[in-house]
């Protein structure tokens, strides 16, 4: 069977590294709103309902837009964007692992650390994941869900940035080591943590089968998230 490999760029300053990438071994380039402009080689552009029609890329034969008619349907097949943290980084990260069931997905520009006067690759931006939002209150434990996931589906997430921070948990890996063949670091998921976590998000129930979770924001406990969160926090270990 083929190992799919799939690049996702976010917006984040050092995202601009990936220019520099020749011939990047992926067979999917996924860019996150404006995150096209970066490579031309990009294969889907995903974004949100609302970003303008007048920052959406031309496409070619080989390029694909997605926004929430492809992506809301794939967020729902792993629980929904209350449990999956509602911002792209992550819907993207969903996506992927639905629409492609990749061997291995790498990150770059997704740290969603805000430091400095210019908080994006093109100037200063709408820092998305850090709006009031009960499921964005802790974006560490969002990145371990998505990380369980996809490692129960036989995918492992890596993460190419260089910064000394990031809100991502996922393994760093350097590229030219991806370019070389090697393996992502190994990483073991813990199945009965998993599974405690899937069954408190059944039971809370915070399931929303449209994606519009923010027009039912005040049916969702903080406190019960915040203790899901501690769970997925927990399922995956390093090696």
């Amino acid at each position: 069977m083929k190992k799919t490999r799939v690049l996702i760029i976010g917006s984040a300053p050092d995202a601009i590294v990936a220019k520099k990438w020749s011939d990047p071994p992926f067979d999917y380039i996924v860019a996150i709103n404006n995150a096209w402009r970066i490579r031309s080689d990009w294969s889907n552009c995903i974004f949100p309902e609302d970003f303008p029609l007048k920052k959406q890329p031309q496409v070619s034969k080989s390029q694909t837009l997605n926004s929430a008619k492809d992506y809301v349907n794939a967020q729902n097949h792993f629980g929904g964007f209350v449990y999956a943290g509602g911002t792209m980084a992550f819907t993207a990260g969903y996506w992927v692992l639905y629409q492609f069931k990749p061997s291995l997905i790498g990150y770059i520009g997704c740290d969603m650390i805000y430091n400095g006067s210019k908080t994006h690759f093109y100037g200063n931006g709408k820092a998305d994941p850090l709006r009031d939002d009960k499921t964005l209150k802790n974006l560490k434990a969002k990145s371990a869900r998505l990380e369980a996931i996809a490692l129960k589906q036989g995918c492992s997430i890596v993460n190419f940035s260089l910064l000394p921070s990031s809100n991502l948990v996922f393994p760093r890996q350097k590229i030219t080591e991806l370019y070389e063949d090697k393996k992502p670091p190994h990483r073991k998921i813990r199945e009965d943590r998993i599974q405690k976590a899937l069954r408190k998000e059944s039971a809370l129930g915070y399931f929303v089968e449209d994606g519009r979770y923010w027009k039912q924001m005040a049916l969702f406990d903080s406190v019960e998230i915040e203790k899901l969160d501690e769970i997925w926090l927990s399922t995956v270990l390093s090696e």
